[in-house]
């Protein structure tokens, strides 16, 4: 798990696949815009949402403030490490 805190408007990845794991997401503070497929949805503090794998999706910060959330990959199969590398 991974947070992410304090992301400016405008973050955000390239629309991806893990054909792996799903790569869920859950709203501490702001606003976050997950795209899943070909559902986007704008969420908010308490949310969560997952893609599950073989899903193509993205997300990013809308603002205008800034947004944290968390970020799970399950199961765990070293995708955080994958970055670091």
């Amino acid at each position: 798990m991974v947070e992410f805190d304090n992301c400016e408007p405008g973050f955000g990845p390239e629309p991806h696949v893990h054909d792996d794991h799903t790569d869920s997401f859950f709203v501490l503070e702001g606003e976050v815009e997950f795209t899943i497929g070909d559902e986007t949805v704008r969420a908010g503090p308490g949310t969560f949402v997952a893609a599950p794998p073989g899903v193509r999706h993205t997300f990013k910060i809308p603002g205008p403030g800034r947004a944290r959330f968390l970020n799970i990959h399950a199961p765990g199969v070293g995708f955080y490490a994958s970055l670091r590398d």
